[in-house]
């Protein structure tokens, strides 16, 4: 699963762009217990989402020609630059030319080949979240395509990915770990839209998952609060119980109460 003990190739950061920053805030905050701090005069609004101390997420207020709110997942790089080529040759474009952050990181924002937008963070300073795997912090992405044998060797152009199998009453679920680190390191996956109803038409997209004490309760809560429940709370088989969700901007997520990792 995913951890704080990044390797090149694994998701280090994430953020969210909302047409309500103050609006996501206190969703977020009723949701997961986040606050919000700026990351002072000079980051032009952005600031980061505060779990308990530790940095859970960035964020910032986004206008409508930045596009929809929605929440961008980052894997690291140790060479911004050198990635972006790498995303350019596998047929990927670039969104965001690399640009240097103060001196806390450099970054990109890139789409892969079937036009699905990331980022990447070159660690400086800043080396990424505080927190991932506990409850109310990132602990699973997962991309939902189109096409998964094409976005499996996009991603492994880019960053050497490696792919794995699991079954499931129904079906095969496609893992991702880095690069020479094995199926033990898995931090995400990916979907083919046209198996999954709730995302079948919604058009491909980076997914992230945040660890809950309690699915349903938390689908509640964001009920209250304005959000959307996209599926239900869904127990899988070996995973967790599930549910996926849109915040009352429309920024999409999931929640999942994983069970205990078997070794």
């Amino acid at each position: 699963m995913l951890t704080t003990r990044f390797v090149t190739g694994a998701p280090n950061w994430l953020d969210l762009g909302t047409s309500d920053i103050e609006g996501a805030t206190s969703f977020y905050g009723g949701l997961f217990g986040w606050q919000f701090q700026t990351a002072g005069p000079d980051a032009g609004g952005y600031g980061f989402f505060q779990l308990a101390g530790e940095t859970a997420a960035g964020g910032m207020q986004t206008t409508t020609d930045q596009g929809p709110p929605s929440w961008t997942v980052y894997f690291q790089t140790p060479d911004a630059d050198a990635t972006v080529k790498a995303v350019e040759q596998a047929k990927g474009s670039v969104l965001m030319q690399p640009m240097d952050v103060m001196s806390e990181g450099r970054m990109a924002i890139i789409a892969d080949e079937a036009g699905v937008s990331f980022g990447i963070w070159q660690p400086g300073g800043l080396k990424g979240i505080d927190v991932a795997g506990a409850p109310g912090s990132l602990c699973w992405v997962e991309l939902c395509t189109a096409d998964v044998p094409a976005a499996a060797a996009f991603y492994h152009a880019v960053f050497r990915w490696e792919t794995s199998a699991m079954t499931f009453p129904g079906g095969t679920y496609t893992c991702v770990n880095p690069a020479d680190a094995g199926e033990a390191d898995v931090f995400g996956g990916l979907v083919a839209l046209a198996d999954d109803p709730v995302e079948a038409e919604s058009g491909a997209y980076w997914l992230p998952y945040f660890e809950v004490d309690d699915t349903d309760a938390a689908v509640d809560k964001a009920r209250e609060l304005g959000g959307k429940v996209r599926m239900a709370a869904t127990d899988v088989e070996g995973v967790g119980r599930v549910a996926k969700l849109a915040d009352p901007y429309g920024a999409r997520f999931a929640v999942i109460k994983s069970v205990p990792r078997q070794d």
